[in-house]
């Protein structure tokens, strides 16, 4: 595993991480990935600050990120995990029907995830994620562990490249085409 917690940008968030290698992958000409923002309709305004202040969201998000990798449809989703089990309600059924539709069109979907007291960033394949999410709608588990996810999926850091996930994404690819 790299060292990306000790970088430029220690302290940040997962998202903040994942957006500043975005823009590398764009600097290098490797992929177009947009982060997806959320909408909202706000409800106060702060009249001094133009903050908001108080907001609901219109609709349901989809993902987090959405792209273009080398002609490959990309859809991801990021998350973060203090523990070593993930509970799959911080996954919506509305995000996994569009995750498992987009690959139905030809798109690769997966998931970022964090455990944050490890240091470690994994990529989970659409799929994978499937999987759990089948068990938990016939009865079992609401969550997976850090046990049962693929640990071959570690995301490692590379230079300015904080959460370099085309590795795991072309392994992925490897297998879906294998």
């Amino acid at each position: 595993m790299g060292t990306w917690h000790t970088r430029g940008l220690r302290g940040s968030g997962l998202e903040d991480l994942i957006n500043h290698t975005n823009e590398s992958y764009l600097e290098k000409g490797l992929a177009l990935i947009q982060k997806i923002p959320t909408p909202i309709t706000p409800i106060e305004i702060d009249k001094a600050s133009h903050h908001i202040t108080l907001a609901y969201f219109e609709q349901k998000s989809t993902v987090d990120y959405i792209g273009a990798v080398q002609g490959i449809p990309v859809c991801f989703d990021a998350k973060e995990c203090r523990t070593d089990t993930f509970p799959l309600h911080n996954i919506h059924p509305h995000q996994m029907q569009f995750m498992k539709n987009f690959e139905v069109q030809g798109g690769v979907a997966f998931f970022i995830l964090s455990y944050t007291t490890k240091n470690e960033i994994y990529y989970l394949p659409f799929e994978d994620v499937a999987v759990f999410w089948k068990r938990m709608e016939e009865g079992g588990r609401k969550s997976f562990t850090y046990e049962e996810i693929d640990h071959s999926f570690q995301i490692r850091s590379c230079r300015d490249m904080f959460v370099h996930y085309l590795e795991p994404l072309q392994r992925d690819l490897d297998r879906k085409n294998g």
